[in-house]
């Protein structure tokens, strides 16, 4: 699993691994639109609840990421954007039955990834000041106690991403070559 603030590097670094490592990139995001883009009946259904504006269940979610894992042929995964809060994680957990072999944390200064998402220019509409202010407020209450479960297990492994992405992948490579 990779958890860190929105700007920290996440994506970046998943490629990088990916790349290196032979693993298979879930994004839960891309699962869900997936879904919905398919037509199938499940996607109408996840479809309706987001224009409704509702939250999918955790449930809907974690059935799409072990099925995933089921089609990839693959055992080992990188899963971004999922858990985002404490009832998604217990729901994982419950439902999959799989406990992650480590949760890689890209920490980095809320200063810091500010900076990188104004300057990223991806043209992302939520790439603004209020909306960043929102997003770092969700990833406080939300993420970060699930980090600090993490932690508690002994499972998380702590990345400095402050520093530029070459330097930080380095750091990525040692956590993966020791812990795969």
């Amino acid at each position: 699993m990779l958890k860190g603030g929105p700007g920290s590097g996440k994506g970046t670094q998943c490629a990088n691994v990916v790349k290196h490592f032979s693993y298979t990139h879930l994004s839960a995001g891309d699962l869900l639109r997936a879904e919905i883009k398919s037509g199938s009946e499940f996607g109408a259904m996840i479809q309706s609840m987001i224009a409704e504006g509702r939250i999918v269940p955790s449930e809907i979610t974690v059935k799409l990421l072990c099925k995933a894992m089921e089609e990839s042929g693959n055992d080992k995964f990188l899963i971004d954007g999922f858990p985002r809060n404490e009832e998604n994680r217990i729901v994982f957990e419950n439902v999959a039955k799989i406990e992650p072999a480590f949760v890689l944390f890209f920490d980095c200064p809320e200063e810091e990834l500010e900076r990188r998402i104004m300057n990223r220019n991806q043209g992302r509409e939520d790439d603004n000041i209020e909306t960043i202010k929102k997003r770092f407020k969700v990833y406080v209450e939300s993420t970060l106690p699930i980090v600090s479960y993490y932690e508690s297990k002994g499972k998380l492994r702590k990345i400095n991403a402050a520093k530029p992405s070459e330097e930080v992948f380095e750091a990525v490579k040692v956590l993966f070559t020791s812990e795969t």
